[in-house]
């Protein structure tokens, strides 16, 4: 498996949920390291540095969004997937847009291993990395050897799943990519055509991109996205 023996690091202050998840991630053969406050998971990532850190926004101690910034900071190649409610304010949801997926309560537990699988599968550097050329699309570049992306001279800092959204448009220039499609080869997901996670994901790339110049992705309602 390519995420055998990847740390995971679950910050939940339900007890019940964290064993579930503990039990479940192990059993997939992951390691983890489970906290249930802010402060007892600064202290285990001080220590053991995490592949992905799945992270309940709400905490006794803290907030959870402070603590995957924290993190990302300190780990920048640390993996960060949130847990929030299903009816969380949009300004909790788009306050997420540095973590690389998030998954709504109450979940499935299989759907959350698919997920940190998926994340992983996007966000762990391969032992060797072969040099690639630039993808371009106009003024936008981005470097398939380092995963840079710049536009009109100024760098973009993107997150992990940003950038592999970003590239899949790319590739796929003067196409409507279908949100289903999008799904299917950058979240990995299958039947999940109720998500709103590609939705949240373009906002993100908007909000960074459209400062820097005219709008690039462009929205075809019920159908996708697309560089056209």
């Amino acid at each position: 498996m390519d995420h055998e023996g990847a740390t995971v690091l679950v910050v939940e202050d339900e007890p019940s949920i964290a064993d579930v998840l503990t039990i479940a991630l192990r059993h997939h053969r992951f390691e983890v390291m489970a906290a249930g406050s802010v402060r007892q998971a600064q202290r285990l990532s001080e220590r053991t540095r995490p592949d992905v850190a799945l992270l309940d926004v709400m905490l006794p101690d803290g907030d959870g969004r402070v603590l995957g910034r924290e993190l990302r900071d300190r780990h920048p190649q640390t993996a960060v997937v949130f847990v929030t409610a299903r009816d969380a304010p949009a300004e909790i949801v788009g306050a997420l847009g540095f973590g690389d997926d998030y998954i709504t309560k109450p979940f499935n537990v299989d759907e959350v291993v698919a997920r940190i699988t998926a994340v992983l599968r996007r966000t762990r550097p391969a032992d060797v990395l072969p040099v690639r050329p630039p993808l371009r699309y106009g003024d936008l570049e981005l470097d398939e050897t380092t995963y840079a992306v710049r536009r009109a001279g100024h760098t973009v800092q993107l997150t992990p799943t940003e950038y592999a959204l970003l590239r899949f448009l790319v590739r796929n220039e003067g196409r409507v990519v279908p949100k289903e499609q999008l799904l299917r080869h950058v979240w990995q997901y299958e039947h999940q055509a109720e998500s709103t996670v590609v939705e949240t994901y373009i906002s993100y790339l908007r909000r960074k991109l459209d400062p820097l110049g005219p709008p690039l992705i462009t929205t075809r309602r019920g159908v996708g996205y697309g560089l056209v």
